[in-house]
């Protein structure tokens, strides 16, 4: 296992390895034979910035099997998914603010996200485990009153994609098996979600093989599996943790 970090230094960005409490730094491209420097860096010198920077973020909608029944929905044929805007990403511990133009509700939905480690277009799912790259724990966080409020269409994408709804990081964690992972979404020191990665009805190599027959994934995209049971809203001033055991904490504040 390896967890790789992107990081703000002294007005550089740069990116390395996790190794305790320390960074081992490195040159080149994350996602193709990235070169050790010899330098270090203290954790605690550093800002972490998003891991990667994708050109999308797709993100699935009833993609565990738990939520799909709460529901009362059809397990679905094929993956559903909407994109969630570039501009809405955010690194950890910063702030999820509410957008000036709205008003109501915003949740928190816990989720793994896949990060693409190579240009991927119609590709098998036998071809989609080797073009994984590794994984992040995802805030996607929701204005939920927009969602529906127009009975003629679903504003998935808009609600989505406000400024710093689209959360993800703090690492990215290579060489794990995520099926035996457990996703738990903590908000003000209480457990609102704990659901295991298994429940999923599309998983990772499949949902990278279908969607790559629709759109073409380039490197370091995200595909966001979707949420299960448990996801409520935030008042301001609330902390929100997605914790993914051997993947990362991912810290944030809501104001």
């Amino acid at each position: 296992m390896t967890q790789w970090v992107r990081y703000q230094h002294q007005g550089q960005i740069g990116f390395g390895q996790i190794q305790n409490d320390q960074i081992t730094v490195y040159s080149g491209d994350l996602f193709c034979n990235p070169t050790p420097t010899g330098a270090t860096l203290k954790l605690s010198d550093v800002v972490i910035d998003i891991p990667c920077v994708p050109t999308k973020m797709v993100a699935l909608v009833d993609n565990f099997h738990a939520l799909v029944t709460k529901l009362e929905h059809a397990v679905p044929a094929e993956p559903l998914y909407f994109l969630k805007s570039n501009s809405s990403f955010l690194a950890a511990n910063q702030t999820i603010r509410m957008p000036k133009s709205y008003s109501g509700k915003v949740v928190y939905e816990g989720e793994i996200g896949i990060v693409i480690g190579r240009r991927c277009q119609g590709i098998s799912e036998a071809e989609a485990a080797s073009a994984i790259f590794g994984y992040t724990c995802i805030n996607d966080v929701t204005a939920i009153e927009i969602l529906n409020r127009d009975p003629g269409y679903a504003q998935w994408t808009r609600s989505k994609s406000f400024d710093t709804f689209g959360v993800f990081g703090p690492y990215i964690t290579t060489g794990i098996d995520p099926s035996q992972l457990h996703i738990k979404t903590i908000l003000n020191d209480q457990e609102r979600q704990n659901y295991p990665v298994a429940d999923m009805i599309f998983q990772p190599a499949k949902l990278v093989s279908l969607i790559s027959q629709d759109i073409t994934l380039e490197v370091g995209d995200i595909i966001a599996c979707g949420t299960s049971v448990g996801v409520g809203s935030m008042k301001p001033g609330s902390k929100v943790s997605i914790i993914i055991d051997g993947v990362g904490q991912l810290d944030n504040t809501f104001e």
